[in-house]
């Protein structure tokens, strides 16, 4: 008795490309969509996948990626009927494997890499010569991020080219850093405060503090 060859699994996303491409042909609310309007859920989304990664089950899971991949199935299809410049989906899966295969010398190609330290520096490496144009370590820093996300990422940032901003107590744990963020939140609402107004003030400031520290080092350079 000879084995049955195994049929081909179904090309599901191949069949969400083509959902979306029917969905933005006969649908007369989806017709009218540009990018921006899209960005109101495109952060819902996302924010529905983190609640999913955090509490949710592993349907939450599998829901929330269907619907953050749908937002960008949506994208592309409207990208892919521009008059400038047209792409679609295949051209961005296409540039994201070309960036992750450059971005992984130490999978696709000869570098070394044992430790996630240097998984780092082959991906900061990488990173830096697509970048060569930027002229600051802020570029490419969205300062639509969510406040908290922003401040991280932009203390790393600080820390690129010596800016150091005052350091809080010291905490042991992230349970502590939540008690002490809750705690700021709560003096805030008492004083009539906007917290998030008011990190968004700081981080501006540090964003020039990080630009003139880049500016001095080019001129001793």
């Amino acid at each position: 008795m000879t084995d049955q060859p195994v049929p081909p699994r179904p090309d599901h996303l191949r069949d969400a490309v083509q959902t979306m491409r029917a969905v933005r042909d006969r649908c007369v609310w989806t017709q009218q969509i540009e990018h921006a309007d899209l960005v109101p859920y495109l952060q819902e989304e996302a924010a529905e996948l983190v609640d999913a990664i955090e509490a949710g089950t592993r349907a939450d899971l599998r829901e929330e990626l269907g619907d953050l991949l749908w937002q960008v199935l949506f994208h592309a299809e409207i990208a892919s009927r521009a008059e400038v410049d047209p792409f679609d989906i295949d051209d961005v899966a296409e540039g994201l494997a070309e960036k992750m295969v450059r971005r992984h010398p130490h999978v696709f190609g000869d570098a070394v890499a044992t430790t996630p330290d240097e998984v780092l520096v082959h991906w900061n490496a990488a990173k830096a010569a697509e970048k060569r144009a930027r002229t600051s370590v802020l570029d490419g820093v969205s300062m639509h991020m969510p406040s908290l996300a922003l401040a991280q990422k932009m203390v790393g940032k600080a820390a690129q080219v010596g800016v150091t901003p005052p350091a809080a107590d010291t905490l042991a744990n992230e349970a502590e850093l939540g008690d002490a963020l809750l705690e700021l939140v709560v003096r805030a609402r008492a004083e009539g405060w906007d917290a998030e107004r008011a990190l968004r003030l700081r981080l501006r400031a540090l964003a020039a503090e990080i630009r003139t520290a880049e500016v001095h080092a080019a001129e001793a350079g």
